[in-house]
């Protein structure tokens, strides 16, 4: 199930190699594809790689390349020796994606187990808990919150904080449907108003659908307190009695009628239902109602034979402070969660997870790897700004980067990756294995963007990669079509003209594109495995044990990788 608990030098010895394949590559991880005309990627492979992979289908390169379950491979030609080695240890050092076995798992997405019979509905998770919440969120908040309930029930320990919790899909899953007491911080104010409206739909449903039959269905039967929703931005320069005093504000901020501030819909109706969401009159009243409501959880597959027990070994039962009546408690020992917690977001909180005693367990899942700071680009693009300002200075010591995190990795040569390499790590190979096998029309707009970018450079050399929106199904035109389209997105005349002859000559190098991109996705693996080895490393540094879980299916949720750690029980006070 777990990916291998590595001792301290399997892990630094499988740091080196990485390290040390990408440093080799270099030049492919760090190519855009959209260069490749512009910047003739094709000839910077050597030629017997070109020879090799300049005539195969789509199929072949899906079953060739990229995809590491195949065994009987039929090549069309005698591949190098660095070809097939680039190959073997791309998937050999990259961590595993996919699920254990046990785990039913198809190429496509729609085909996991739970979406069988209706592909935008879980048949596991309860029907409240699907409102507003796509297919893919649905696995993913089923998942991760069904682990974190077994590692509160193991640890003896209820309450979680959910960050980066968004619209609170997650933290409302917790909360109604597994019984625990949760707070969610979200930076944005108005993704917090959404996850309180949410709140109260689902609590007006439970009411409607109690009074209408009697029984409801869809929550756990001992229900925590309503979660709350906090508007807070995690400082990563932040220190662990600040991060704590966001917790103890959120806290006591939720008074027995709820939050302080915040738009609510429907209130009046709220109140002639006397339901108040956030106080203890809501709990009391919805007992009833509760006790018959269970959410069906029956996962047979892989995180069923999660040995929670075996893992949390030498762990003692975290010391929470009791909740008082009206739900505002002293802030005890938590669970610390983050589903897809963008950037920096995901190294801050195992930073927090390291430093701060009540912190007793983490599981992080990451997400948007080229918005994590490094000493290179201590600001990429793209990273969240608070509108407010903060009295906490930013370091400018690289150990309070996101990458490297781990002594160990900054310390190897040819550690650093760069923006494009990180992004690289983000793009989904199962979903382009399935355009390969598929020969997908897809696959030609790679090798329209490419065009357009040499269009671009003629017409405008000081302008490079400019960003081009996405043209609605772009495959299904015509270049031109294409080109009249894009072009004034990026400030140029729709009919400007270009050589049509050209434009064809490149057209007929589609497969090349196809070719080149795979090479470049082949290497997205190492790179996140990298970035997570890192950070496995920088925990193993601090003396806490991690795994790290394929929970989610990899052709649903991409960013499948969950890392779970917890604190030994010497270290507790």
């Amino acid at each position: 199930m777990f990916v291998a608990t590595f001792s301290e030098q399997e892990q630094r010895e499988l740091a080196e190699k990485l390290t040390s394949l990408l440093s080799t590559y270099r030049r492919i991880s760090d190519s855009y594809i959209i260069e490749f005309f512009s910047e003739s990627l094709w000839d910077t492979l050597p030629v017997s790689w070109q020879e090799a992979l300049g005539d195969l289908t789509p199929p072949q390169i899906a079953d060739l390349l990229l995809d590491k379950e195949i065994k009987d491979r039929r090549y069309p030609s005698v591949w190098p020796l660095s070809l097939l080695a680039l190959r073997t240890a791309a998937h050999v050092l990259s961590f595993p994606r996919k699920a254990p076995v046990g785990h039913s798992q198809e190429d496509a997405g729609p085909a996991v187990p739970e979406f069988a019979s209706n592909q935008s509905q879980s048949s596991v998770l309860g029907h409240i808990f699907r409102k507003h919440v796509k297919p893919k969120k649905q696995h993913e908040i089923l998942r991760l919150g069904t682990l974190v309930k077994k590692l509160c029930d193991q640890a003896n320990c209820n309450y979680v904080v959910d960050v980066g919790s968004g619209q609170g899909h997650l933290t409302r899953f917790l909360s109604f449907g597994l019984g625990l007491d949760v707070t969610g911080i979200e930076a944005d104010p108005n993704l917090v108003s959404m996850a309180d409206k949410f709140d109260r739909q689902l609590l007006l449903a439970l009411t409607k659908e109690n009074q209408r039959s009697g029984k409801a269905q869809g929550l756990h039967s001992e229900p925590g307190p309503s979660p709350r929703h906090v508007v807070g931005w995690v400082n990563p320069q932040a220190s662990c009695d600040v991060f704590i005093q966001q917790l103890v504000t959120a806290s006591e901020s939720y008074s027995s009628i709820g939050p302080t501030t915040g738009p609510y819909e429907n209130k009046q109706k709220v109140e002639d239902l006397h339901l108040k969401p956030h106080s203890c009159q809501t709990k009391a009243e919805l007992q009833n109602t509760l006790q018959a409501q269970k959410t069906h959880i029956n996962i047979s597959d892989s995180l069923a034979q999660v040995n929670i027990g075996a893992f949390l070994s030498g762990m003692e039962t975290c010391k929470s402070t009791p909740v008082t009546d009206c739900g505002a408690k002293e802030l005890g020992s938590f669970v610390l969660t983050g589903l897809h917690a963008c950037g920096d977001l995901s190294s801050t909180l195992l930073r927090h997870f390291t430093n701060c005693p009540p912190v007793q367990v983490i599981t992080s899942v990451a997400c948007c790897y080229m918005k994590i700071s490094t000493q290179e680009n201590p600001n990429p693009p793209g990273v969240f700004q608070p509108s407010f300002s903060s009295d906490i200075p930013v370091a400018d010591s690289c150990s309070e980067y996101g990458y490297p995190m781990s002594d160990w990795v900054r310390g190897l040569p040819g550690h650093q990756l760069s923006y494009k390499a990180r992004e690289g790590a983000c793009h989904a190979i199962e979903d382009y294995l399935q355009r390969l096998r598929e020969e997908s029309g897809l696959l030609r707009t790679h090798c329209y963007r490419a065009i357009l970018e040499s269009i671009i450079r003629a017409e405008r050399p000081d302008m490079r990669r400019p960003g081009v929106q996405t043209v609605k199904k772009a495959h299904a035109l015509s270049f031109s079509e294409y080109a009249r389209l894009a072009l004034p997105r990026v400030g140029l005349p729709a009919d400007l003209p270009y050589d049509s002859v050209f434009v064809d000559t490149m057209l007929a190098h589609q497969g090349k594109v196809v070719v080149y991109f795979s090479l470049v996705l082949l290497l997205a693996p190492v790179v996140e495995t990298l970035v997570l080895l890192d950070r496995m490393i920088f925990l193993q540094e601090r003396g806490f044990m991690s795994e790290l879980i394929p929970l989610f299916d990899a052709a649903f949720s991409p960013r499948n990788l969950v890392l779970m750690a917890v604190k030994p029980k010497e270290t507790r006070s």
